[in-house]
Formats: C-alpha cells, structure tokens, sequence
C-alpha cells in the first residue's frame, strides 16, 4: 500500500518533541500512559490502512451528489467508515468519561485524525464535524439537550453540522438573517438559509444535528444578537418517535475537490414548521460558537499538514522508484539514467515539501498540546496557555493551507508530466488542499485576525509570551555548536518582527486603522516563517540531543540527521522570505486601499 504519512516522524513529534507524557500528569488524563497513548494511534493507522486510504481516489471519482429529493447521495463505504470510526471512539474519544467519552487528550486524538485526514481527507471531515458539534452541546447545552443529541452523535448514527454562512452574507455573520421567531412550547421556529454546509444531510447518517446561528425577531443588530440553536432534521419526540422538521437540502455544491464530502445549501422553515431549541442564552450564540470554529480552525490547518504530507510521500516514492537523465558531470551517454531523487533540482523540491509538511504537523500538535494544557490547569497558568493557543490557532490555519497547496503544487512538479494525470494521486492530494484556505475563514480573515486581534489581547501579552516561549527554546538550541548560528538567526527574525510590529503600531496610534491593516496578510507570512523556524529548530534539537546521545531505540541515526539537515534547509530556502516580508510591511508608501476603481482596469 502506498505510504501517506511517517509513523517514526509521528512518533517523533508525540514523545521526543512535544511530549504528550507530560499531560498524562493531568487529574483528566492520568489514567493513560505512554504505551496505551501509541497502541491508540497504531489502531488509528489500521483502521486508515483497511477502511479509508483504499478508497481515497475512489471517493474522488465517485463524488457526493444531489439525489433531486432533499438528500446527498454518498458512496456507500461513507457509513461504514463512520460507523467503524465510532465503534473505536474517534468521534466521542476525547470527551469525557461521564459523556462517554474515553478522556483522550487532543493530543492523541488529534493525531488519530492526522492519519485520517492524509489517508482520506475527504472522509475524516464527517467525524471531526461531529467531534465538534457534540463538544458544543455538551459546553453549552442543558441536560436533556445533551443526552438527546450527543450519545446517536458519538454513536456514529447522526451527524452534527455547523450552519453559519448565508447567501447574502458569506463570512460576515455579522449580516445574516435567519431569523427565530419565539412561541410558548419551549422553542423557536426558524426561518433561513445556509450555503456551504459540509456534510449536510447525506444518507449515511440517520438525523442531522445542525447547529445553527440566527437572530431571535427584535435581536440588536450585528453579532451581538446571533444566538445558537440546535435545529435537528427530524426531530425526536417524548414516544420516541421522529419528524421531519422542515429542514430541506436544496441542493449540493460540485467542488474542485474534496469531492466525497458533501457541501449543502439548506433551507429552514420553507413550511414554517422548522423548530429550532436554543443553547445557552440568548444572543451568545457567536460565543458559543467561536469554539467550534477555533477547533476547526486548529482541524483545517492540521488537514493542510496532512495532505500536504500524502502528496509529499507520494512524491517521494515516485522519485525513490524513476529513473530519468544523468547527472550533470556524466558524460558518457551509454550509462544507465539515474533515479530523480539524485537530481539537485529534485532535492530541492522534495525538502520544500518535506520542511512545509512536518513543520506545519509539528505547529498543529503544538496547538493541541495547548489545548489540553488549558484543560488540565488552573489560574494564570491556564490563562497563558490559552493566550499562546489564540495567537498561534490563526497562524497554523494559515501557513499550513497557503504553504501546504504550494507544497502539493511542488509534488505534481516533482512528477513531471505524470503529476498532472489522474494516474497518480498527487493532482487529487493538489485539489483537496485549496480549500483549506477557505474554511473557517479565508487567509485575509485569518490575517486580520492575527494583527487586529490577537497581537493586541490583553496590550500584547499574547505576543510576548509567544516570544518568549520561543527565546526558550533558542537557549536550549545554543548548547549545540552546529545550531548555535541558526538560533542566533531566529533571534533576529524576532527582533525583525517586533520592529515591524512598532511600525505597524505607529498607524494605530494616529487611528488610521485602514492602514495598520492594510497588510494584514504580509504580516501574517511573516509570522508563519518565523514560527515554523521555531518548529524547525525544536525539532533540530531533539535530534542532536539523540546524536549526542546516540540514542538511537526508536529512529535511525540518518533520521535525525535529515531532521537537522531539513531545518538547515528551511532556514536557507523558506526563512529568508519574513526578511522580505518585512522590507514590504515598513514601506510608507499606501498602494492598497485605492478609492479610483478605474485603476484596476
């Protein structure tokens, strides 16, 4: 079977760079321990390798369609793989035991869904969308709310959905319309509808659990008058029985790619007989929802890594396996082509891919490490994990979507003429990862974010804990003769970017917000190099330290070799372009927010 992720960098990320161990200290987590966490992530890789990687082209070829009824016809081995998923707790794994969960860490939860996600990118986003939907429920809902709609979610029988965007209104929920209009029976009756629905009411689940924003009739206007509400596709009664609740699929969107995924347009209350059940209070719902949406934030760019990582391996082997032309110094025609793995032009794309990969799958553990280290703490300790998560959650949706898609454009190059074939996975792989760019937010949203948001939280102390988490870290790396000039690097990239930080402030200071942000998403390259440098020169470290050592039991010598040769790599090719960044981000001069529209023609 063709390779689609690295079990040893898997597990090199887990216990020598992150070190999920650590969490096991938890009260939350303290019934697991290293072993187990690894046998949980090798049943994931076989789960993968059985029920979803076969199937990956298969699920391409044979998309999610319209069925003209009000329902999306899916490939049948769509329920099987939910329901299989289920079975081994990888909806439900990580919430708590009294939900019926396993107490996973997202840590080892998440990496699970790694493998999924390189497997069969396609397939994972119905289980994680559940994940999401249940854990909302059960943050927010009342009692009977959660044991309605949580067990058939994590059962694999339902599945859970987030319903926020509208025609009129795309990713300003600030502007939506759907409206909820209050009765005396205890719920709302919505009316509406949402566009771009992923995995909305196909037929291998039974119900639909939508959770969805709307505005209750005489809600303020903007996002202060969003409120949350469960709104199920057949809603269940106090006999057991179930009705349809005037939920309709009017139709499903025909992607570019991720095409065994279903993206619905739904429509609320055609009948006026669509009830809908609030969660929470009123006019919170954007609150609320800012959970799921920060999850699937982390999720989207974890899936970038991750399919950034099969089409990376998938290069890999092609170059490992054709040979083609001769190096540049042989002359003699008659001598057998050697494998293009030898080629320095072929090296040099095949480390691009292998340093955006794993350096983004590296930010995406950081994150979840971040996550459980939020749950597992009190006080300021918690505090400032969280306020790491909310600065680095916009950067690793970002860097891993943008540079991912160029990291799989360089896999189809890699290929030559054959990565443009549907012979080969690579185009698929290439297809699947552009929309990683647009869920939960495009680059720019992301960027502005970043910049307007979470550089500013609590008067930048987002930022300068994220400073000095890396500051750490380059002490550690000064200890190695070899890696003490690429930290002396980053420490300047640092100081680069606090200087770029000043200048930007010097606009926001005068008020002219348009300016300060003009350049958001310049900004926001700038700081993904910078903290995929600091995954890099982590990763760097452990590796020396295991040479060192010679602590060679659980990966070979010329694996870590190629860890620090791959940093060294990233900080010659990739790093140099936040310098660039910069020089853009400190140029007085204003070239973006033109008011002559005639200037574009």
């Amino acid at each position: 079977m063709a390779r689609y992720t690295s079990m040893d960098f898997i597990r090199f990320l887990l216990f020598d760079v992150h070190h999920v161990e650590s969490l096991f200290a938890y009260e939350k987590f303290s019934h697991l321990d290293s072993e187990q966490a690894w046998m949980i992530i090798e049943s994931a890789k076989q789960f993968a390798d059985q029920e979803m990687h076969p199937f990956f082209k298969i699920f391409d070829d044979n998309p999610a369609t319209y069925d003209g009824n009000g329902g999306v016809k899916t490939h049948p081995q769509l329920k099987k793989i939910i329901r299989g998923a289920a079975a081994q707790s990888w909806i439900g794994g990580a919430a708590k035991f009294e939900h019926g969960g396993m107490q996973l860490p997202e840590m080892i939860f998440n990496t699970g869904h790694h493998i999924f996600q390189a497997a069969n990118n396609s397939v994972q986003g119905y289980l994680g969308l559940s994940t999401g939907a249940a854990d909302l429920i059960t943050s927010f809902g009342n009692q009977k709310q959660i044991e309605t709609y949580v067990p058939p979610i994590y059962e694999g029988r339902w599945q859970g959905t987030m319903a926020l965007t509208e025609p009129q209104a795309g990713s300003s929920l600030s502007d939506i319309i759907t409206t909820a209009k209050t009765t005396e029976k205890g719920y709302y009756l919505v009316k509406g509808q949402k566009i771009f629905i992923s995995g909305g009411q196909h037929d291998a689940a039974e119900n639909f659990v939508h959770l969805t924003l709307a505005r209750i009739e005489g809600a303020p206007a903007g996002v202060k008058g969003i409120s949350l509400f469960i709104i199920p596709k057949f809603r269940p009664t106090e006999d057991g029985s179930f009705y349809y609740n005037d939920v309709h699929c009017a139709g499903d969107f025909q992607k570019m790619g991720q095409r065994g995924y279903s993206t619905t347009h739904l429509s609320f209350g055609d009948n006026d007989d669509c009830q809908a059940y609030l969660v929470g209070e009123p006019h919170k719902g954007l609150t609320y929802m800012f959970q799921m949406m920060n999850g699937a934030r982390i999720s989207v760019g974890q899936c970038a890594a991750s399919v950034a990582m099969a089409a990376y391996q998938a290069s890999l082997q092609y170059c490992l396996e054709r040979p083609q032309g001769r190096s540049a110094s042989e002359k003699d025609p008659t001598k057998a082509p050697t494998l293009i793995i030898n080629h320095a032009d072929v090296q040099r794309m095949l480390f691009t891919q292998k340093s955006i990969a794993e350096g983004s799958l590296s930010l995406a553990l950081e994150c979840s490490k971040l996550y459980d280290q939020v749950n597992g703490t009190t006080g300021e300790e918690k505090e400032n994990y969280l306020l790491l998560l909310e600065i680095l959650t916009p950067i690793v949706k970002t860097y891993a979507s943008e540079q991912g898609s160029r990291s799989a454009s360089l896999a189809i190059q890699t290929l030559g003429g054959y990565g443009f074939t549907t012979d080969f996975p690579v185009q698929q792989h290439y297809r699947d990862l552009k929309i990683m760019s647009l869920y939960e937010g495009t680059t720019g949203i992301q960027s502005l974010d970043l910049l307007g948001r979470k550089v500013n939280l609590q008067n930048g102390k987002a930022v300068k804990l994220l400073m000095n988490s890396i500051n750490n870290d380059l002490k550690v790396s000064i200890e190695f003769e070899n890696l003490t000039p690429y930290a002396n690097i980053l420490a300047d990239e640092l100081k680069r970017m606090g200087n770029v930080l000043e200048h930007l402030s010097s606009y926001a200071m005068k008020g002219d917000v348009e300016r300060y942000l003009s350049d958001a998403t310049i900004f926001m390259e700038m700081a993904g190099y910078i903290i995929i440098a600091w995954q890099w020169l982590k990763m760097a470290t452990i590796a020396a330290q295991k040479i060192r050592e010679s602590n060679f039991k659980s990966n070979s010598l010329s694996f870590y070799q190629g860890k620090i040769h791959t940093m060294e790599f990233f900080f010659k090719y990739e790093l140099p372009h936040s310098e660039a960044c910069a020089k853009t981000l400190e140029d007085v001069n204003t070239l973006t927010n033109i008011k002559v529209y005639e200037m574009f023609q």
